[in-house]
């Protein structure tokens, strides 16, 4: 084989890895691929990231949900001031209501400096939306709003309330137990069963009654 010959050959071959590395890089990213991350993330600016931003709803395993959603994500600022977020909204605007691990309602939620906060799940503070429509196992676009103005517009994954999120979705909120009725004043409560009462005599606590003695017991 000729000098010119095996000049060309390598030339080609040369050629040839080039295109398929560039073919790689260009073609087998998740943008160009159109292929979504497992576990939706975001950023704001350079200190205020959002991880595995998912909306958890009931416990169907697939299909369309209209009801009650969650909003789980996880807050980390690296910035050297406190991040206040005043709101969520789901599916084109939906808004979510904020309570403290306890259920009492909160206006807002802080993450401090250099920190990082937890959204949903036990123990934390919860972000629900009384009202839906979503598609589980898909994506539904969500927006984040902070104190300053700045508002963060992306996706959540879409997850029934099992596996990973189990005990990350909607309840219902405790029933609030109801008061046990008082007497009113001067009213007489009836008597047990079988207790014998006297003319003028009533049950302890009402108001100018008393009681009939107990006979002791004979030895």
């Amino acid at each position: 084989m000729s000098r010119s010959l095996r000049r060309g050959g390598i030339a080609a071959l040369a050629a040839l890895a080039i295109a398929s590395l560039s073919s790689c890089a260009a073609g087998n990213t998740p943008a160009t691929l159109q292929i979504k991350p497992d576990n939706a993330s975001a950023t704001l600016g350079t200190d205020v990231r959002l991880n595995n931003i998912v909306v958890v709803t009931g416990d169907e395993s697939s299909g369309e949900h209209t009801g009650p959603a969650n909003v789980t994500v996880n807050i980390s600022n690296s910035g050297t001031e406190v991040l206040e977020l005043q709101s969520v909204t789901v599916a084109g605007g939906a808004p979510a209501t904020f309570a403290d691990d306890k259920g009492a309602p909160l206006t807002s939620i802080s993450i401090p400096a250099g920190g990082a906060l937890l959204l949903g799940g036990p123990g934390n503070p919860t972000a629900r939306v009384a009202s839906t429509t979503v598609s589980v196992g898909g994506y539904v676009a969500t927006s984040f709003t902070f104190k300053n103005h700045d508002k963060l517009d992306t996706e959540a994954q879409v997850s029934p309330n099992k596996d990973l999120y189990k005990g990350y979705g909607p309840t219902a909120p405790a029933a609030v137990p109801s008061k046990a009725a008082t007497p009113a004043a001067g009213a007489t409560t009836p008597a047990a069963p079988g207790t014998a009462t006297t003319p003028g005599a009533t049950t302890p606590g009402s108001t100018g009654t008393a009681s009939v003695p107990a006979v002791p017991a004979a030895h």
